[in-house]
């Protein structure tokens, strides 16, 4: 009997996701292709909660971001960059359903071992990022994106907003919150130095290269920039919040056509 193992499993679903968005057109970015951290990786999806809970509260994160939301029992909601699944399965109680939205078939593949683990039912997991998902049900009242968006250059930045603004009813709501810099720039070098020194002692040894290859080969920007990518997107910021000089929030409505 051919025994047939997990890492096996993973190289066959990555060359089959490359053959599902294969590039078309060819200047389009390539989504699939990790940036920074590799979170296609079976290893990298089995060690994430485990590393992130240590410096944050899922529970807790998504509370703020329902209450934010006021969501209603007849909502729908998409989790953009769904991940493990850290907001979609504890927003799946306050909404009639959830779409959970993430271009890592690795993750997608633990987020559902845990909603059905709690069986839920009202959550549907897609394949898909900012630049490929097509959303072909009706829009939904939000938006909510943590984390991810960072994994994409300025320009495609833009259209992923812009993508999402369409997947979004006229006055639906867009909670972001992601890696972006409003720190003094005259500083930078030491600014960042602090955040990798204080985020590995709070965590584990693993997180320092994970910082390290976020700063030198993904792409969070800075606060005007972000402020003025969803703007062009055709969104309304209702509140900014920036934390720390590198985190940031951002609850927003698209505005009517």
């Amino acid at each position: 009997m051919i025994k047939i193992r997990e890492m096996d499993i993973e190289i066959y679903s990555h060359y089959m996701n490359a053959l599902e968005h294969k590039q078309e057109p060819r200047w389009q970015y390539d989504e699939t292709k990790p940036c920074g951290v590799d979170y296609n990786s079976f290893w990298q999806a089995r060690i994430y909660d485990r590393c992130h809970q240590k410096f944050r509260d899922f529970a807790a994160e998504s509370a703020r971001i329902i209450e934010s939301l006021k969501p209603e029992t007849s909502h729908t909601v998409m989790d953009m960059g769904c991940g493990t699944g850290a907001f979609a399965l504890n927003a799946a109680k306050y909404f009639k359903k959830v779409y959970a939205v993430d271009i890592s078939d690795a993750m997608l593949r633990r987020a559902r071992k845990k909603a059905r683990k709690a069986n839920l039912k009202n959550v549907e997991f897609c394949n898909g990022g900012f630049l490929t998902y097509i959303h072909n049900d009706e829009p939904v009242d939000a938006v909510v994106t943590g984390a991810a968006l960072h994994h994409l250059p300025d320009f495609w930045k833009l259209i992923g907003l812009k993508n999402m603004a369409k997947t979004l009813k006229t006055n639906g709501k867009l909670y972001l919150s992601d890696v972006v810099f409003s720190f003094d720039l005259s500083h930078y070098k030491s600014s960042i130095k602090t955040l990798i020194r204080i985020m590995t002692n709070r965590t584990e040894p693993a997180m320092e290269q994970e910082l390290h290859t976020h700063f030198s080969k993904e792409y969070s920007t800075f606060s005007w920039i972000m402020e003025g990518l969803l703007e062009k997107a055709g969104f309304a910021i209702e509140n900014a919040t920036y934390t720390d000089g590198f985190l940031a929030t951002y609850l927003c409505t698209k505005k009517g056509e």
